[in-house]
């Protein structure tokens, strides 16, 4: 198993957009890229209606906050399970590892 198949963070987050906040839960996870040099994060919001009322199937630039940070990341498709995929590069909105070990 690559260490990028884990999950990163698991838990509650808040999204905002648009002057709208929004509490959800999310599952994220990371990992560095080398081609282009950036961290790329990535993940899914559970299913809810607040979600799918607010992304209205388009993609939406947000700011997602869990309890150890925030990022601006990419609201895009959801799966057929309602669960909307959010990406970002960059620092992401849960701690990573900053030392080799």
């Amino acid at each position: 198993m690559a260490d990028h198949d884990e999950d990163d963070y698991r838990g509650p987050a808040t999204m905002s957009a648009e002057d709208r906040e929004i509490a959800v839960e999310v599952v994220l996870r990371g990992h560095f890229q080398p081609i282009d040099g950036r961290f790329h994060w990535y993940g899914r919001l559970a299913a809810q209606q607040a979600v799918e009322e607010f992304a209205a199937h388009r993609k939406k630039d947000v700011v997602l906050r869990t309890p150890t940070g925030e990022a601006i990341g990419t609201l895009s498709d959801p799966d057929p399970w309602g669960r909307y995929r959010i990406t970002g590069t960059g620092r992401p909105p849960f701690p990573i590892p900053t030392e080799l070990t």
